[in-house]
């Protein structure tokens, strides 16, 4: 392990998770400068300063973020990204999440983004790690909420699963979603929502997302999830990186701490890489708490 500093917030402590797979409403118009669009995403801009990257989680959209980009502003540029096929972006055919990857690498360039930091949630996370070990010079700070670079471990709660010991899961899931609705997404989704956030606005809000989310490209995304393991790959990646992760909902401390563990031992080739634990909140840590996230963000922004 090479420079991971381990925080732990004891007053924010319980509530959160490490559950990635399965699982901006309205910005001030005033304060939007741009709104462009690619095939595999949508980009709203606001605010002027150093860019951002804000990308969100599996099924998700930038509306998530939409406290976070108001106050992050201020400051910043802030790019939100919506990715199609999530919470009523369009579904494209043939969707990829390398190619996802490949448009946000030409967004960056043609935009003439100078190192961008990425802020992603959950799958967002994942690409923020992806991003920033493919393209090491063109990605400023990393801050992962909650995501990891390579999934598997959250559903078998150790670091010594590979892509091979999950491959038949991996296809297994992608097939179910091929024949799901979105009814069927959204009800499975409720099903586990205590995971995902506490108050009962914020699960609704998920599970809504769910529901306006096209199954096909849920179950794609999880495929790629499981299927690309990014954990020998971050050693490439020479920006500042933060893992801001949830275990509140576990409520056992050997639970918790295990979360804790699993997390570290992901970033053990990172140069530059901290670790905050909350287990006072669940995965959507920006729903659940996002006046202590913003506080986060900031300090490790202007750090």
């Amino acid at each position: 392990m090479r420079n991971i500093q381990l925080t732990t917030n004891n007053k924010m402590y319980h509530v959160g998770l490490l559950f990635l797979a399965i699982v901006f409403a309205s910005f001030n118009t005033a304060a939007e400068v741009s709104q462009s669009k690619s095939n595999l995403f949508d980009v709203t801009v606001i605010g002027q300063g150093s860019p951002i990257i804000l990308i969100p989680g599996l099924m998700s959209d930038g509306s998530v973020w939409q406290h976070i980009a108001k106050e992050l502003s201020d400051k910043h540029q802030v790019h939100s990204i919506s990715i199609a096929g999530f919470a009523g972006t369009p579904p494209v055919d043939n969707f990829s999440l390398e190619q996802v990857k490949e448009q946000l690498i030409n967004y960056i360039t043609i935009n003439k983004l100078k190192k961008p930091s990425v802020i992603g949630h959950s799958l967002g996370g994942f690409m923020g790690f992806l991003l920033a070990s493919s393209t090491p010079d063109l990605i400023g700070k990393l801050i992962s909420v909650d995501g990891l670079p390579f999934i598997a471990p959250v559903f078998t709660r150790t670091n010594d699963s590979t892509v091979q010991s999950m491959a038949s899961q991996a296809q297994y899931i992608r097939n179910m979603y091929q024949n799901m609705t979105p009814q069927q997404v959204a009800a499975q989704t409720q099903q586990g929502i205590f995971i995902q956030a506490k108050s009962q606005a914020a699960q609704q809000k998920i599970v809504q997302m769910a529901l306006a989310s096209d199954p096909k490209t849920v179950g794609e995304s999880i495929y790629y999830l499981m299927s690309h393991d990014l954990r020998s790959q971050v050693e490439n990646i020479k920006s500042p990186v933060l893992l801001i992760g949830a275990s509140g909902a576990f409520t056992q401390t050997s639970q918790q701490q295990q979360v804790e563990v699993l997390y570290k031992q992901q970033l053990d080739s990172i140069t530059k890489a901290q670790l905050i634990m909350t287990t006072q909140d669940r995965h959507f840590i920006m729903l659940d708490n996002p006046t202590w996230l913003l506080k986060q963000i900031n300090d490790f922004l202007e750090g």
